[in-house]
């Protein structure tokens, strides 16, 4: 493979996970209309057996229950969720430096596989803390396990084009 070629492959991971930042940064401003269509979705005839038996639906009417309530009475708590969609869009922006030169700013991937370590311990322990649903709780660790994927193939990639 030609160093051509690594940099296509490092990049196609980075615009992978860009991506996900900045569809996860958007996602977190309008919660509250993105609740209320997941509920409808949810509570539809073909959807609501499996999403009463696997226990989503009453989590997730519960979750609108509280997140409308609050807006309604508290709208100024919402502010928090919009610093959280800001600062995975800043995030998004720190890895065009290795989209841009890979090498030379390989410590970001190792700044993000960090950052993904980091949301395991985050979800356990803070979801307890706040009676997240264990299910729910490995979700949230997904993204940190599937957002390392990306960056440890790039991390592999960085290290192969350095030696080419």
């Amino acid at each position: 493979m030609g160093k051509r070629d690594y940099r296509r492959a490092i990049r196609f991971w980075l615009a992978l996970f860009i991506v996900g930042l900045v569809v996860s940064g958007v996602t977190a401003f309008p919660l509250e209309a993105e609740l209320h269509w997941l509920l409808l979705v949810l509570s539809a005839p073909a959807v609501r057996p499996i999403a009463e038996t696997t226990c989503l639906l009453p989590w997730i009417a519960r979750v609108n229950e509280g997140l409308s309530e609050t807006n309604s009475r508290y709208p100024f708590l919402a502010y928090g969720t919009d610093w959280l969609a800001f600062a995975h869009l800043v995030l998004a922006v720190l890895f065009l430096g290795p989209y841009r030169d890979p090498v030379r700013n390989k410590w970001i991937i190792t700044f993000g596989l960090i950052a993904c370590g980091g949301v395991i311990p985050l979800a356990l322990i803070a979801g307890h803390v706040r009676g997240i649903p264990i299910l729910w709780r490995l979700v949230d660790c997904s993204f940190g396990i599937f957002g390392a994927i990306p960056l440890l193939r790039c991390r592999w990639l960085i290290s192969a084009l350095e030696q080419a």
